[in-house]
């Protein structure tokens, strides 16, 4: 079956799709993204992503490219077209096609909007969970605001791809300071050997990562020990376990930061159990 995509108001066959050379966030970068994770038929926490999608937009001063119902619509079209059970969902808003000029264009100038979906096999993801993956540290030097979901994602894509290249399926930014920020596409988190979950706040200097909010209200929820501060790559190196978050891993145990084990290596009881827990605390949206 041929893929589906829509692009500004079509459904195209996903080898066809394509974008104006001029799109600003071809040019640019200019413009804003979400992933939602699509779990046994259903697109998790939609209002959540729509929520930050519309937080973006606003920070980049970027309209709406049609209704939030209407985006809702062709979120659940797309999943249905590709018969999407298990696997993601994925929206992009640029401020759209215009003459490259780094000044925004005129008010006509409507923006762009993709989204496309694609499967997973979720038996693959539950076998990685099982046996944990590597990240490796590399130093953080992103723009400030980190906490807009922005596509100018290169200096991501260098950190993972660092990571690529010396063993790691993960980067974990480290700041100046030595504290872990977040990773290249996941929010980071440790269980101290006291036994209490760490992660950094996300006032700043990181993005507010969905996953993680539900995360942290299963947390609430289980009464679990939790503080939200920075911890180091030092504190990191010496916890009991590790584990990052994403709508594209759920809570995915971390066994190995750079040349070090965490914990015994092998996932940990607390990312285990909210990795089994977590849907519990998710809005579903049937497709």
């Amino acid at each position: 079956m041929s893929r589906i995509a829509y692009v500004n108001g079509q459904y195209v066959r996903h080898a066809d799709a394509a974008v104006h050379v001029e799109d600003r966030g071809y040019q640019f970068a200019d413009g804003v993204y979400e992933v939602c994770e699509v779990w046994q038929g259903n697109i998790v926490d939609v209002p959540r992503h729509l929520d930050r999608l519309d937080r973006s937009l606003k920070e980049l001063r970027i309209d709406w490219p049609m209704a939030r119902s209407a985006v809702q619509f062709v979120l659940r079209q797309v999943v249905r077209r590709n018969r999407v059970v298990n696997g993601l969902v994925y929206i992009q808003v640029t401020r759209g096609v215009a003459r490259r000029d780094h000044f925004f264009p005129s008010d006509d100038v409507a923006p762009s909007i993709v989204v496309t979906a694609r499967s997973a096999d979720p038996k693959a993801a539950q076998a990685q969970a099982e046996k944990g993956i590597a990240v490796v540290s590399y130093p953080e030097n992103r723009w400030p605001r980190v906490d807009i979901k922005t596509v100018a994602l290169l200096p991501n894509v260098l950190a993972k791809q660092n990571a690529k290249e010396n063993g790691g399926k993960e980067a974990w930014y480290v700041d100046k300071d030595g504290n872990v920020t977040e990773g290249g596409s996941t929010n980071a988190w440790i269980v101290t050997k006291a036994g209490v979950l760490v992660t950094r706040p996300a006032e700043s200097g990181i993005l507010r990562g969905i996953t993680r909010q539900a995360i942290l209200e299963l947390v609430a929820r289980e009464g679990l020990t939790f503080e939200e501060r920075p911890f180091s790559l030092a504190e990191a190196y010496d916890a009991k376990e590790a584990f990052v978050t994403a709508a594209t891993t759920i809570a995915m145990p971390v066994t190995r930061i750079d040349d070090r084990i965490v914990g015994n290596g092998h996932p940990g009881t607390v990312a285990t159990r909210l990795r089994e827990m977590f849907h519990t605390a998710t809005d579903l949206q049937a497709v």
